[in-house]
């Protein structure tokens, strides 16, 4: 398969006609009207430093539908002991940054390139990106932050200063999710840790359907907080 190079418009090829790793185009920009565009079609972008913007359509799809949420006996008690208080946008900026710092196994380097988290926290800025943070008194230790449009979330990255932080807070989000009624969080990539709090895969079609019906719900937009009525927040 051909891998399709991107110019001005904000329009992308099939997602079914990505590599079989799921690499689709090259090139384009991280504009607010290309990222959403993006989303919407099951696509996101993923690359390193001295790469051109790369874009992928990841076949089959990790996603985690709310109510299917498993939390295992050990976060369940860390939950349970109140280490961690969590709150939903209130420091986005901080978020981004400390995911850029993560370390990742097998990967030298950052993802999270400098125009990726200008791009991001425009997103934010717009309220179509989020944040979670996990905190200790009044210390930042665990969060993520992700994309919404409709009734979908897609995760992006995460981080941890202290133990469970970041699944802590995955964890409080998920439930905050099903609360306001979203299908489903990309989950993007398949891992372990994922597929333990529930998350399954799906293929590229499936996927695509879900979206699809996803995406034509309103947006819950502008800046989130826990237990917020959900009809406050759709536009």
């Amino acid at each position: 398969m051909a891998i399709y190079r991107l110019f001005e418009d904000p329009v992308f090829p099939d997602p079914d006609e990505a590599e079989p790793d799921g690499l689709l185009a090259v090139g384009g920009d991280l504009s607010v009207t290309r990222l959403l565009t993006a989303y919407a079609n099951g696509i996101f972008p993923w690359y390193a430093e001295d790469s051109p913007i790369l874009w992928w359509s990841t076949n089959p799809r990790l996603i985690l539908i709310p109510s299917e949420l498993h939390v295992p006996k050990s976060l369940r008690r860390t939950l349970n002991r109140g280490c961690y208080s969590f709150t939903l946008d209130r420091d986005f900026r901080s978020v981004i940054a400390a995911c850029a710092e993560t370390l990742r196994p097998d990967q030298e380097g950052t993802w999270l390139v400098p125009e990726m988290i200008e791009a991001y926290t425009l997103l934010h800025d717009l309220g179509y990106a989020h944040s979670v943070e996990a905190w200790c008194g009044d210390d930042l230790v665990g969060g993520l932050y992700g994309i919404s449009i409709g009734s979908a979330f897609f995760g992006e990255s995460m981080f941890f200063r202290r133990p469970d932080a970041s699944k802590a807070a995955f964890v409080t989000l998920v439930r905050q999710l099903e609360q306001w009624g979203f299908d489903f969080v990309d989950c993007q990539q398949t891992t372990d840790h994922l597929l333990r709090f529930g998350a399954r895969e799906v293929p590229r079609y499936r996927f695509r359907e879900m979206l699809d019906k996803a995406v034509r719900k309103p947006t819950f937009e502008g800046r989130w907080s826990f237990c917020e009525d959900a009809d406050a927040l759709r536009n």
